[in-house]
């Protein structure tokens, strides 16, 4: 995925209420900005970090510059939310995810459950109906490790019940985390942060839903799904 046009850099001066952040521009001009994630970013809001910024001219913005990138541990993280569904598409195409793209048809925000919507729906003659519930990841408190989620989140125990219940519907299910970092190697789930989160999926996987992960090259001027990361499940074990 290439950004429309370069983003620009800025230095953090604080991350508030959620969906705004203070910057200082390169010039010197001091800003406020929308930030395209309302969760927690767990170690990337440290006053004075570099980050790269888009901007928008439309006179229906309030503001002019969205946050984009954030740079943390020497290394550059996307945090915005509203990418991660183009990103697995783009990664399912490339084959990084299992066998899910030779599937042919690929529908988005389905409604299934109990009122929920599926990212991804993903549908062939031969292989039948798969699930692709995608989250986005960009946690990491040791080198090399990429973790979910980095703060309670019940709407997500909720989806893996939910694809627990499309595979014994006879359909395929799976979680896809992708991770908007390139210095991860191996994924697992947070369970210290969210234990109900991680119960549910031990639940999940005994169901027979399928958990991939996918970590992503990031720069000022593109972000690009590069490879499947392990997925560390046997760190459930003794729930």
């Amino acid at each position: 995925m290439n950004f429309s046009r370069p983003l620009v850099p800025a230095t953090l001066v604080q991350r508030y209420k959620r969906f705004l952040f203070d910057a200082v521009l390169a010039d010197g001009t001091s800003i406020t900005g929308s930030c395209p994630n309302t969760g927690s970013m767990r170690g990337l809001t440290t006053p004075g970090s570099p980050i790269w910024l888009s901007e928008h001219d439309s006179l229906t913005r309030k503001y002019r510059h969205m946050l984009e990138i954030v740079e943390a541990d020497g290394t550059l993280v996307g945090i915005n939310t509203g990418l991660p569904n183009r990103l697995a598409e783009e990664a399912i195409a490339a084959g990084l995810v299992g066998d899910l793209h030779t599937y042919q048809i690929l529908r988005r925000e389905q409604r299934y459950g109990r009122n929920s919507r599926i990212d991804i729906l993903l549908s062939d003659p031969t292989n039948g109906l798969a699930y692709v519930e995608v989250k986005n990841v960009h946690f990491s408190r040791d080198c090399g490790l990429a973790e979910f989620p980095d703060s309670p989140t019940a709407r997500g125990a909720k989806h893996l019940e939910e694809l627990g219940d499309m595979v014994e519907a006879g359909h395929r299910a799976i979680m896809l985390y992708l991770v908007q970092r390139h210095d991860c190697d191996v994924f697992r789930i947070c369970r210290e942060l969210d234990p109900v989160y991680a119960r549910a999926f031990e639940r999940a996987a005994k169901r027979g839903v399928e958990a991939y992960a996918i970590k992503c090259a990031i720069s000022p001027s593109q972000i690009v799904p590069t490879a499947a990361m392990a997925v560390d499940e046997p760190a459930l074990a003794d729930l």
